[in-house]
């Protein structure tokens, strides 16, 4: 026996490798999707760009629209998956102020553009539903935003990009070369034929601002994050950190800090980074391979927990872009106003020159006596503590003589290494800082 249930509207903005996913399954699905959603789900039309571009997945024609705004306007949800932040902003919006609900894959625009479209949802009632912009597939946004949130977390460590942990995993499993990887990921797909954004750490930023925004009730501007990229690390660095029982990962980290702000008497503040670090190989995030991402959360009450699956794909994001629409089609049923986002914390993101933790410093100095003093005099005057010291590799001795030092430290200030590592680099016997990597998990 069919039940009559109630039809809403849906309407996708985007028929990409996600989109198309989407708009497959809701219509391959619709049966056992109205029985969890207490609603039909009926797909009322696509909004793209060309109406004949080749698509991995043919629908009637029919479905297709150039005319994105009239299809918003008749629609209960609308799922926006075209990416980028115009004309997506604008959707949103008009989608919100015309009483939909909206789900949203577009970290870019969250991370960017997020408490406009926020406090536009809770001025009219609606909700703004965005599991898939921070993990893809893995289910991060609800643990955070309700399981969690009860909780105080204290730090967030996430492998949240996968063409980066591929990469890196690569270069750590094979000793292979950056440049190599790097050309296999963009002929494997994993990587844009332009892939400033995942290899400079521009989308990790993204999703560790959103990460951060829910674990702390903060509003973090995109520009607060920290970011540096992985294009610097080479075999060297690889082969260094396996020697001493480590693997190199990008990660984005959020943290909540017991010292007030800089010209603060009292309260938090709150760090969020993205950045290549060291993690121990008996750490769970060390165990990541492939383009598989993963979140590992500290809370005070929860203890550790870790989230961990594929972080990108058409069909695995699809599920997340899905259990949000059925959520809000429920929400639909059930009626009443959406639960707005908690920001009202509001700690203060501080500078990473005030975060603590220990660092790997390689350098190339003189192969002469009294040098490895000289270092070690200077690192005591930053206020920086050695914990191990390697020799790695003696490079065209006959031509000089120069040495390549691995030098582990115990815990110092982020601000105190840059200025000794400044420091270091002026001091004459240092012919080169090769690198400087954090330290994280320990």
């Amino acid at each position: 026996m069919t039940t009559d249930y109630r039809r809403l509207r849906v309407a996708l903005l985007g028929a990409g490798a996600v989109g198309s996913q989407v708009a497959s399954l809701l219509r391959q699905h619709a049966d056992e999707l109205a029985d969890r959603a207490g609603a039909r789900l009926e797909l009322v039309g696509i909004a793209v760009r060309d109406l004949d571009a080749p698509r991995e997945t043919e629908f009637p024609r029919e479905l297709l629209t150039t005319d994105a705004e009239q299809l918003i306007l008749g629609a209960d949800i609308v799922i926006e998956l075209m990416g980028g932040i115009d004309p997506a902003r604008e959707y949103l919006l008009q989608a919100i102020g015309a009483g939909a609900d909206v789900v949203t894959a577009n970290k870019a625009l969250l991370a960017t553009h997020g408490p406009e479209i926020f406090d536009a949802a809770d001025r009219v009632g609606a909700q703004v539903y965005y599991e898939a912009a921070a993990a893809g597939a893995i289910p991060i946004i609800r643990p955070l935003r309700d399981s969690l949130a009860g909780d105080r977390v204290v730090r967030i460590m996430g492998i949240v990009n996968g063409t980066t942990n591929y990469i890196l995993d690569r270069m750590d499993t094979e000793g292979a070369e950056f440049a190599d990887v790097l050309s296999d990921a963009q002929a494997l797909g994993y990587a844009e034929a332009d892939p400033t954004a995942d290899v400079e750490g521009y989308d990790a930023a993204q999703k560790a601002a959103i990460l951060a925004s829910l674990a702390f009730h903060t509003a973090v501007p995109l520009d607060a994050v920290h970011r540096e990229g992985i294009t610097r690390i080479d075999k060297a660095m690889m082969d260094a950190a396996r020697r001493a029982g480590q693997v190199i990962k990008l990660l984005a980290i959020c943290e909540r800090l017991p010292e007030p702000a800089d010209g603060a008497a009292s309260g938090e503040s709150i760090s969020v980074r993205v950045y290549p670090a060291l993690v121990s190989r008996e750490h769970p995030l060390a165990t990541v391979h492939g383009a598989n991402n993963a979140v590992f959360v500290q809370a005070e009450a929860a203890g550790d927990l870790m989230f961990y699956g594929a972080g990108a794909g058409g069909v695995q994001t699809a599920s997340a872009v899905l259990g949000d629409v059925v959520s809000a089609a429920r929400r639909h049923i059930a009626g009443g106003v959406g639960v707005g986002e908690s920001t009202r914390a509001n700690l203060p993101v501080v500078p990473i020159g005030r975060v603590i933790t220990s660092y790997q410093i390689t350098l190339e100095v003189d192969d002469e006596p009294g040098v490895l003093a000289t270092v070690a005099g200077i690192l005591s005057e930053g206020r920086v503590s050695i914990a191990t010291l390697e020799q790695t590799v003696v490079a065209d001795a006959a031509a000089g003589g120069t040495a390549r030092i691995v030098i582990g430290t115990h815990t110092a200030r982020e601000q105190d290494l840059s200025d000794t590592v400044d420091r270091l680099a002026a001091s004459g016997v240092v012919e080169r800082v090769v690198s400087v990597l954090r330290v994280e998990g320990d």
